[in-house]
């Protein structure tokens, strides 16, 4: 157990030491809506190594969104242009909660992103 802690309590410290640098990255917003509260990095894909491509700066909504918290149509509105950053975490990170939605405008939007076509796939399924 306490090896399973440091190892959490080191990863949370390497993802710390970069907020500085996401922050300047996201010009201090939110990197989804560009909201402005309660910021913090968030871990795209928490079964690699952090690095700059696989977090990002989001806010307290984003975040909830993020894990899952339901939103309607209007609200993910504010998401579609995080599909076209050319940052793993944005961009996935953000179809992959527009893709919850079954709006046409969603399926649009994704298709048009930059994102790789085998990531649309999976997203559209």
């Amino acid at each position: 157990m306490a090896k399973g802690y440091q190892a959490n309590r080191e990863r949370q410290e390497l993802i710390a030491s970069l907020g500085k640098t996401l922050a300047k990255r996201a010009g201090f917003a939110c990197e989804w809506c560009g909201g402005k509260e309660e910021l913090r990095p968030w871990d795209h894909r928490p079964e690699r190594e952090p690095d700059e491509s696989c977090l990002a700066l989001l806010c307290r909504r984003c975040r909830d969104l993020a894990d899952g918290a339901p939103a309607d149509a209007n609200e993910l509105r504010s998401l579609r242009n995080a599909l076209w950053s050319d940052i793993p975490a944005i961009a996935e990170g953000a179809g992959r909660v527009l893709a919850r939605c079954k709006e046409p405008w969603v399926r649009e939007a994704i298709e048009e992103s930059l994102m790789d076509d085998a990531m649309k796939k999976e997203l559209l399924g």
